[in-house]
């Protein structure tokens, strides 16, 4: 992007990372210090048990949030020398996030939702691109369909192709598939990692669930705030099936 210096570097880059919340009794440690490099083009699962700081994490890396302290780099962009407003061109423009919860805009069908980004971004043909999106995930059928008339699964269909249609270079999901019953959910994730190898996207990925993890050639798991693991996936020959 040309107003924003970027250096080269991994893909993203935390260094001594800490967010703290102010409490009753004393301020709350979310993440105590963290330090982790993910290059581009990796799969990077994030594991670890309720309250260990996962999705707190992953705002930070999207620049949804400031931390205490500490330092954020992606895509060799140095986020402290970014205000609000180059935060928020940053995300347009570079990274995708999909939701368990969707985040779709009710009063707004399929292929509006996922031109908005494209719309905020100025991209003249925004709705052609959101409806050949809307193709790739199997659902150029439901583009004029609201939130409200389509099920679970199509709803993170519409979300995983609105964070696809900027052509990323970082896709955050944080428990993509949490809403989702088990067949469904499977689905999704195997459209994740398809058009994830399409593009050689680095993909970070917040999940409760050890298969899923597994497929990400890298696991990092979080406890109290803190990077307690951080292993590389065993090659597919050695994996058992799930």
């Amino acid at each position: 992007m040309a107003d924003i210096d970027a250096t080269p570097g991994p893909m993203i880059s935390l260094e001594g990372l800490r967010l703290t919340y102010p409490g009753g009794a004393g301020p709350v440690e979310v993440l105590r210090g963290l330090d982790l490099a993910v290059a581009a083009g990796e799969t990077v699962s994030i594991v670890g048990p309720s309250g260990s700081g996962k999705s707190s994490m992953m705002m930070l890396i999207a620049g949804l949030e400031r931390p205490s302290g500490g330092r954020v780099a992606v895509g060799g962009v140095d986020f402290a020398r970014l205000d609000e407003d180059g935060l928020a061109r940053f995300r347009r423009d570079r990274v995708g996030i999909v939701f368990q919860d969707f985040h779709l805009i009710p009063t707004m069908t399929a292929v509006e939702n996922v031109a908005v980004p494209l719309e905020f971004a100025g991209r003249r043909d925004a709705f052609e691109r959101a409806q050949d999106a809307l193709v790739r995930v199997g659902l150029g059928h439901r583009t004029g369909h609201y939130p409200g008339q389509l099920s679970g699964g199509e709803q993170q269909r519409v979300a995983l192709a609105r964070a696809w249609a900027v052509e990323p270079d970082l896709l955050l999901a944080d428990e993509p598939t949490g809403n989702l019953d088990g067949e469904t959910g499977q689905k999704i994730i195997e459209l994740l990692f398809e058009l994830q190898a399409g593009r050689h996207t680095t993909l970070l990925l917040i999940t409760h669930d050890p298969a899923l993890a597994a497929r990400c050639g890298r696991t990092v798991r979080l406890q109290d705030g803190r990077i307690v693991e951080d292993v590389a996936a065993a090659p597919a020959a050695d994996r058992v099936p799930a």
